[in-house]
């Protein structure tokens, strides 16, 4: 497919518009793709062979930049508290005015599927203006087979075009960057960003949308399977381990960030992987650190020694958000499929910067449905603002910028398919212990790797339990090959009392955020919710 031609407008039912270009490089492969990019001064080259971008002043998603056009299809089906809603006539000016910016440029295009489960595929044409940016979304999409090709009817156009911006008054947008989505179109238009993870973003989106209705849960989630029966999956927010932890070589690596869960089991939505890749060794993550040696990997704002070449992931002078973004096959041990069996297990991870967690705890169903809702990690504060102290983060469904229909929708789905199929559920801290952060230290990741395999193998079900007063969940009073000081986070902290005042402040901010859920959960899923009273 590397040719340079107009679309034959018979095939492109999407109404995009931007097939009607008079130029336009269709499906170009990574050779193709490394030529144009380095041709135009988009990237450089890595020793190694990885392809190398910086994206300016975006190096992260813009949220408050995202808008959904509100109409019938749309009107009393999207979780609006949660979302921005624009009008069809601004969608129709800000999509005009799009496509008369591209008339002036060539653009690279994609045919791509999203969802490894034939029934519930959806077939995505991505138009960019950047050549590495094709690149990327190549990497993290599935590549139908070069024989679909010719006859490629999208159900999703995705115009993304870095140079464009957008006018708030005339667009009915916020700024000069807006991600504008018509779910009754199939468009979503992306401007004034040159951060590649809106586009992939922008696809889990629409999936999120059109999949529960169909009885499919979309899941913000990674997964891996040992055999046929034994699929786990692993919730988390960024920075909690969701990649690195699935990415283990005793498993077949379903996918590492989105998936979906129906009647067939669960399906990865993409063939490739969006690592995190700050501080980034060979040494802990050996199967991700050899992907950033590799011709066809796409590093986002990472630094390169101006001599060597040699990638340089403890610089996060541009981010600390830096990416790694390749193809699924590029793990050794991926799924070919994509797709895998009911899960046996569930882990939610949470990174617990106030260290008063358990590193493992076993979930009832109530309790499970009570932290998907409620997304819980910390984060520490930069030090620009001067602020050390940790900041708890509720982000709901563990991905609430990504999911456009209320939570309780996708909880009660949860719920449903974890009581249909017997799953255990676990939470996990990949935070800290011993205090929290500036006292104690992080969680060791060989003891959270061995609490995994205990959960995975079933060795947790022969052990015996404490339910911990705060918290109420289950915590096991012994792991094969862990040190059981470190299963009781109290134990662990110098000061008990130190320890107490941390996980009421703890409670108290769980207890806040889950008020606006309570209309919509019974009484089992709040009789879930901690409580200090049970330490008195």
């Amino acid at each position: 497919m590397h040719r340079v031609d107009p679309f034959d407008p018979g095939i492109a039912v999407a109404l995009s518009g931007f097939e009607k270009k008079t130029k336009v490089f269709r499906n170009f492969e990574a050779p193709r793709l490394y030529e144009e990019a380095i041709r135009r001064g988009e990237a450089e080259i890595a020793d190694g062979g990885a392809l190398v971008a910086a994206t300016g002043a975006h190096t992260g998603r813009s949220p408050h930049d995202k808008f959904i056009v509100r109409d019938d299809l749309t009107r009393a089906s999207i979780w609006w508290e949660n979302s921005q809603a624009m009008t069809p006539e601004h969608f129709d000016c800000l999509h005009a005015d799009m496509i008369a910016h591209a008339r002036a440029m060539d653009l690279f295009a994609q045919d791509l599927h999203g969802a490894a489960e034939p029934r519930r595929r959806l077939k995505v044409r991505v138009y960019t203006e950047y050549a590495w940016h094709s690149l990327f979304i190549r990497n993290l999409l599935i590549r139908p087979p070069k024989s679909e090709l010719a006859g490629f009817v999208p159900d999703l156009a995705i115009p993304d075009l870095p140079s464009f911006r957008a006018d708030p008054k005339r667009h009915g947008c916020r700024s000069q960057t807006v991600i504008a989505i018509d779910f009754s179109r199939g468009i979503v238009l992306i401007g004034g960003t040159s951060y590649a993870g809106e586009i992939k973003k922008a696809v889990f989106g629409y999936l999120n949308f059109l999949l529960p209705p169909k009885g499919v849960l979309p899941m913000h989630c990674s997964a891996n399977a040992d055999g046929e029966n034994d699929t786990a999956l692993f919730f988390g927010l960024s920075g909690t381990g969701k990649t690195t932890l699935s990415a283990d070589a005793s498993r077949s690596l379903i996918g590492d960030d989105e998936h979906g869960w129906g009647a067939e089991g669960v399906f990865n939505f993409e063939g490739g992987c969006y690592a995190k890749a700050i501080k980034l060794s060979r040494e802990t993550e050996p199967q991700i650190f050899a992907t950033s040696e590799r011709f066809g990997t796409v590093l986002e704002n990472v630094v390169l020694d101006p001599s060597t070449r040699r990638q340089n992931f403890e610089d996060d002078s541009r981010t600390e958000n830096t990416r790694i973004a390749y193809p699924l096959d590029f793990i050794a041990n991926a799924s070919a499929s994509g797709r895998g069996s009911h899960p046996r297990n569930i882990l939610m991870l949470t990174c617990d910067a106030f260290g008063v967690l358990p590193p493992i705890s076993k979930l009832d169903p109530a309790q499970a449905m009570y932290h998907f809702l409620s997304g819980y990690t910390a984060k520490v504060a930069g030090a620009e603002q001067g602020v050390r102290e940790p900041q708890a983060t509720f982000s709901t469904c563990f991905g609430a910028p990504f999911m456009p229909r209320h939570p309780s929708e996708y909880g009660n789905l949860l719920r449903e398919l974890i009581a249909a199929h017997r799953v255990d559920c676990w939470l996990v801290n990949t935070g800290w212990t011993g205090g929290q952060y500036g006292v104690g230290q992080r969680m060791p990741i060989h003891v959270t790797r061995q609490l995994l395999r205990a959960a995975l193998n079933g060795a947790l079900v022969r052990t015996s339990y404490r339910v911990d007063p705060y918290f109420g969940v289950s915590v096991p009073q012994s792991v094969p090959g862990v040190e059981t000081t470190i299963l009781d986070p109290a134990g662990t902290w110098t000061s008990k009392d130190d320890y107490a005042s941390a996980a009421r402040r703890l409670v108290d901010m769980f207890r806040a955020n889950f008020v606006k859920f309570e209309p919509f959960v019974d009484d089992t899923v709040l009789g879930a919710q901690p409580n200090f009273l049970r330490a008195a």
